[in-house]
């Protein structure tokens, strides 16, 4: 007998009450189970239950015992239903919350191949301007973009992302292109003002060379789309992630600035409200959104050829 079989045993044992119960339901005699609680005590050293002819009661070092038997067993049981969820069939409502410009781009065409995949599965893309919170809201699965703020927050990478500094080439013929951080003081930078983040401050690196530098511009807007046809049409330089630039860099429509300098990240994260519990649906979307989003990018570090 193992110790395993013996923890929900006895956790049988002591929901039951007494042990010709436990006997008849598990189809064995009284006598089999006295003599098995007989071996767990012996095996174990201790008494767990007292018990005379009539009564039947847990012992202080017996609570102890069915209280850690109760979550092992529970979080086995979980444990098997996360292995076996992968082969069950996706399906039922699936809510999914996403910021509008990432959701109406990306999102939502990953949405409608999904339900092509999984036709069992209804999906509800509520976009927001910042995310929402998905407990409150009864949302599965949020799609996020950047550094997760909290590490408490449960999240799942799922496509790398950077930032990178752009204008049109007539902008940089006009005006010359920044080739250190402090350049960007002298010229025209579109701010995109987003979320609770500080405006207008952009960080760069390379290697362990750190600058921070306040840019300004005559346009600002808190609409990545509206940011980037401004830059398009040569009003300045933006700050962008390549997701959103790597077209207009293959066509020649914007060029790279400080390519030799980093930004921070802007990486794409499934969010949920709870590990556990985690549904087939959930798990099917997660898992198609990133490998859809995987194949956006190749291999190689050049830009120009992520897509």
């Amino acid at each position: 007998m193992n110790s395993l079989s013996d923890l929900a045993f006895f956790t049988v044992l002591v929901k039951q009450g007494s042990l010709a119960a436990v006997a008849r339901e598990l189809g064995v005699t009284p006598p089999a189970v006295t003599k098995r609680l007989a071996k767990l005590e012996q095996r174990l050293g201790i008494r767990l239950l007292n018990r005379t002819t009539r009564t039947m009661s847990v012992t202080h070092e017996g609570e102890i015992y069915l209280a850690e038997a109760a979550r092992i067993l529970a979080e086995i049981d979980e444990l098997e239903r996360l292995v076996s969820r992968s082969r069950a069939v996706p399906k039922g409502l699936l809510r999914v919350n996403a910021t509008f410009g990432f959701g109406r781009k990306y999102v939502a065409p990953a949405v409608s191949a999904f339900i092509k995949r999984y036709p069992e599965v209804e999906v509800q893309l509520q976009l927001s301007d910042r995310p929402l919170n998905l407990a409150d809201q009864a949302f599965d699965i949020g799609i996020r973009i950047g550094e997760m703020p909290d590490a408490r927050i449960i999240a799942r990478k799922i496509a790398s992302n950077r930032r990178l500094l752009c204008a049109s080439p007539t902008y940089l013929k006009e005006q010359h292109a920044p080739t250190i951080p402090r350049d960007l003081q002298k010229h025209q930078c579109i701010v995109l003002r987003e979320n609770e983040a500080a405006y207008g401050t952009w960080h760069l690196s390379r290697g362990k060379a750190q600058e921070t530098i306040k840019v300004r511009g005559a346009l600002s807007t808190n609409d990545g789309e509206i940011a980037l046809e401004w830059a398009l049409l040569g009003h300045g330089i933006l700050m962008r992630s390549e997701w959103d630039l790597a077209p207009y860099f293959r066509s020649g429509r914007l060029s790279q600035v400080l390519e030799e300098w980093n930004l921070p990240s802007s990486d794409i994260f499934a969010v949920y409200p709870e590990r556990l519990n985690l549904s087939a649906k959930a798990t099917a979307f997660v898992d198609f959104v990133s490998d859809r989003f995987v194949q956006h990018l190749r291999k190689s570090g050049d830009t120009k050829d992520i897509w």
